[in-house]
C-alpha cells in the first residue's frame, strides 16, 4: 500500500516545492534589487528589509514542512524556522549597532541555514531538482563564513550580503524548473515508487 501511495506523495510534494521555489526565487531577486537601490547604510527601511529576508525564510520553511508532511518532513525544517526567526531578531538588534554587527549575524545565519538546506536536500534527490539546493546550501555555508570575516574589514558594506540573495534566487529558480520536469517524469513513468 505504501508503494502505491508513494508516487502520488512524491509528486504532490514536488509540485508544492516547485511553486514554493518559484516564489522564493522571485522574492530573493526582488529583495536584492530593492536592497541594491537603497542600502548605502542602515536606515530604518534597510533594517526592515534585512529583517524581512530571514522572516520570509521562516514562512518558506513552514510551507515546505506542510508540503513535505506526506513524505516525512525533516525535523531540520523546524530547526530552520527557529534559526531564521532568531536571525530576524538578531539582525533587527544588530542593525542598531551597524554594518559589522549585521554581517556577523547574517553570516552565522547563512552558515546554519546553508547546512540545514544541504542536509534536507540530500535525501530529496529522488524527487529531482535538488542538486541546485545542495550546491546552494554548500555555497551558503562558505558565504556565511565570508560575511563574518568581512565584518572585520576596514570599511564593511552590505553588498556581499545583498549579493548572497541573487545566487540563492537563481538556485531556487533552477531547482523549480528541474522539479517540474522531474516530478512530471516520475508521475508518468512510475519511478520513485518507494521512499
Amino acid at each position: 500500500m505504501t508503494t502505491v501511495a508513494a508516487p502520488s506523495d512524491l509528486t504532490n510534494t514536488a509540485s508544492a516545492l516547485r511553486r514554493l521555489y518559484f516564489v522564493r526565487a522571485a522574492f530573493a531577486i526582488l529583495w536584492a534589487l530593492v536592497m541594491f537601490a537603497t542600502a548605502d547604510g542602515i536606515s530604518p527601511f534597510v533594517a526592515a528589509l534585512l529583517v524581512l529576508y530571514p522572516l520570509f525564510d521562516v514562512g518558506a520553511a513552514v510551507v515546505d514542512a506542510n508540503a513535505s508532511r506526506a513524505t516525512r518532513a525533516p525535523v531540520l525544517l523546524y530547526v530552520n524556522m527557529a534559526v531564521s526567526l532568531a536571525a530576524a531578531v538578531g539582525v533587527g538588534i544588530a542593525s542598531a549597532s551597524g554594518i559589522p554587527a549585521v554581517l556577523r549575524v547574517w553570516g552565522a545565519w547563512a552558515v546554519v541555514a546553508g547546512l540545514v538546506q544541504l542536509v534536507v536536500a540530500v535525501p530529496r534527490r529522488r524527487m529531482g531538482g535538488q542538486w541546485p539546493m545542495i550546491l546552494s546550501g554548500g555555497i551558503s555555508v562558505l558565504a556565511g563564513a565570508s560575511f563574518v570575516g568581512a565584518a572585520g574589514a576596514e570599511d564593511p558594506t552590505l553588498t556581499s550580503a545583498i549579493g548572497y540573495a541573487v545566487p540563492g534566487g537563481i538556485f531556487f529558480l533552477v531547482s523549480a524548473l528541474r522539479l517540474g520536469r522531474s516530478g512530471g517524469d516520475e508521475d508518468r513513468s512510475g519511478r520513485g515508487a518507494s521512499l
